[in-house]
């Protein structure tokens, strides 16, 4: 926040907020499902996401915002995978959403060691939006 007084003789103030452009606001907006979807080993294939309701049985669902990042998703998958925390893991990130005709696209998005003082990447810091994740996506997660 910013303030600003006018005037010395005036007791006038005016306050201005700034707000960054991707910012959301974590108090005021509500949070959406994503359906996190993790494997040992490797990634799902996009044949494991061809049919709706038949998803992989290992499903993670998170509430979160468009701003999450991959760390941010990566330490709730901790909590829940016990792979994922293993001081060694990786956790490879692909984004799960359909073509123009309706089939399954995986597309790797980023990785993320699982304990940020090991390795500390630029991955580590993408966010949701910045990967264009639409509500209704999915996110595949290799434990690797």
């Amino acid at each position: 926040k910013i303030s600003q007084s006018r005037g010395m003789a005036s007791n006038l103030s005016s306050t201005v907020t700034v707000v960054k452009k991707n910012e959301i606001d974590r108090e005021k907006v509500c949070p959406s499902l994503v359906r996190v979807f993790t494997k040992l080993g490797s990634s799902h294939t996009s044949v494991d996401f061809a049919t709706r309701g038949r998803e992989p049985a290992d499903e993670v669902q998170i509430y979160t915002w468009k701003n999450a990042t991959l760390r941010e998703l990566t330490e709730l998958i901790k909590e829940v995978n016990e792979n994922a925390r293993r001081r060694d893991a990786r956790l490879k990130f692909s984004l799960v959403y359909p073509d123009k005709s309706g089939r399954p696209i995986l597309r790797e998005v980023g990785t993320v060691h699982s304990y940020q003082n090991v390795r500390h990447n630029e991955d580590d810091s993408k966010t949701l939006a910045f990967l264009h994740y639409e509500v209704g996506d999915y996110l595949d997660v290799a434990i690797i």
